[in-house]
């Protein structure tokens, strides 16, 4: 009886440590997909606080819920964290071992193979990955401006700014179709709504600043 139990005790032990051993391998082989997946939805949801309290700026919406020195901090700080999260999301793609991607891929528009699009049978490439690399450009552009040129060149500040716009068509474009979280569901549906008042939200900014 004594020697059964010592066994089914070993035996138990000995498939604890089996699995232990499996979730730590599949962990570090797994590691970059997290990152990518963890950093991409970090990035989405700053760019979508970032779209919404700077059109706040302009319509006076955000200053009801924060100070304005707060709010220009809290603005900048997002912008800081979305530029963090979409170098980390690079960064995981080229040490994933589930999707193919080189330097080369995550920085040259249409150098990837990854999901090539037909719309109208016209043959588009890898067009939604080449629409994160160019928001990946713009975001870069806008951040080194926001952070160095903002009181030197404001007008060249302003016009880059304006590019924010075109960076969220681009990411949620981006997401929509490449997002593992994004592939279906509630979440989906959640990003598919976001997307449309965050548009509505710029068509209003747009047209109250006569640029449309």
């Amino acid at each position: 009886m004594m020697i059964s139990l010592l066994g089914t005790i070993a035996a138990n032990t000995a498939s604890g440590s089996m699995l232990v051993q499996q979730a730590i391998v599949r962990t570090i082989n797994s590691w970059p997909w997290y990152v990518v997946r963890g950093s991409g939805l970090i990035a989405a949801v700053c760019l979508v606080f970032l779209i919404l309290s700077g059109i706040g700026f302009i319509t006076g919406h955000t200053f009801k819920f924060l100070e304005p020195i707060t709010a220009w901090a809290s603005h900048k700080a997002l912008g800081i964290v979305l530029a963090i999260s979409v170098a980390l999301h690079i960064i995981g793609l080229l040490f994933d071992h589930f999707v193919p991607f080189n330097l080369i891929n995550v920085l040259v528009p249409w150098s990837s193979n990854y999901k090539p699009v037909s719309i109208f049978g016209m043959n588009m490439g890898s067009l939604y990955v080449s629409l994160g690399v160019l928001a990946f450009y713009m975001i870069a552009l806008i951040t080194i401006y926001s952070l160095l040129w903002i009181d030197k060149k404001p007008y060249s500040w302003k016009l880059t700014h304006l590019l924010s716009y075109l960076v969220f068509l681009f990411v949620f474009v981006h997401a929509l179709y490449l997002g593992t979280d994004l592939a279906g569901g509630i979440l989906r549906l959640i990003w598919i709504a976001i997307g449309i008042g965050v548009s509505i939200a710029i068509i209003i900014r747009l047209w109250r600043a006569k640029t449309i």
